[in-house]
């Protein structure tokens, strides 16, 4: 499987072109899905791009990339850069209500089994995010719960492409056998494109878009997130075995 991710927490600073507003990311998740994408992640903003969990702008954003790509499964953040606090955070899941179809929990940050848990009440799939080079994966597999996660994100942050695809199948081992939901591996900036070709070689499920990296694997920007997928598609057919 692949996933777009939309926009992630960067702004307008870093991408001119960064989907922000309900319509921008329902064109900008039509053309990755008609690109190859089969999946798509979204940070919804507020009015001044920030990244939100409020319910009004969840509720905006699924509805407009919903219309734009039916069929296809959506899913948002719920990184604590949107709502620091752990309670108020799980508040915010449980106050949504137009319900995404998965949900990201980055397992390093404080609450996230409080986050997790007000998903599963509400009937939400998972997307347990690990991050490389902190205890995420210990914290994760001694959840009691673990194995009614959706999909692990294996998250890799090491952006240097020398190393990253060092720390990804390190990071591979540390969940398996343990983790026994299907694995979603992706890397960031610099090392997206290296660790996209490992997940392809192994046959795992894998994600690009603005959100991970700005350019395309011969280094000029990327224009849309379409660019990306399509990038990535051509990669998977030829490495995957």
């Amino acid at each position: 499987m692949l996933q777009v991710c939309l926009n992630g927490s960067r702004s307008r600073v870093a991408c001119a072109h960064l989907p922000i507003t309900p319509h921008e990311m329902a064109t900008a998740a039509r053309a990755a899905v008609a690109a190859g994408a089969q999946d798509v992640h979204l940070h919804p903003k507020d009015r001044d791009g920030a990244d939100t969990l409020d319910s009004t702008a969840v509720a905006a954003a699924l509805e407009a990339v919903r219309a734009a790509v039916p069929g296809i499964p959506v899913g948002v953040t719920t990184g604590a850069w949107a709502a620091p606090d752990p309670g108020a955070r799980a508040a915010q899941v449980r106050s949504w209500t137009v319900l995404p179809d998965h949900a990201s929990v980055n397992w390093h940050e404080d609450g996230a089994t409080e986050v997790a848990t007000a998903l599963l009440d509400r009937g939400v799939g998972i997307e347990a995010g690990i991050y490389s080079g902190t205890p995420a994966a210990r914290r994760f597999l001694s959840w009691p719960h673990a194995d009614r996660v959706l999909r692990v994100l294996a998250e890799i942050t090491d952006t240097s492409p020398q190393t990253a695809v060092r720390a990804a199948a390190d990071l591979l081992d540390e969940l398996r056998p343990g983790a026994t939901s299907p694995i979603l591996l992706h890397g960031e900036d610099d090392a997206a494109w290296p660790v996209l070709q490992l997940a392809a070689s192994r046959r795992l499920d894998t994600r690009i878009g603005l959100e991970d990296v700005l350019r395309l694997p011969d280094g000029t920007p990327a224009e849309s997130n379409a660019d990306l997928v399509h990038a990535a598609r051509g990669i998977i057919r030829l490495v995957s075995p």
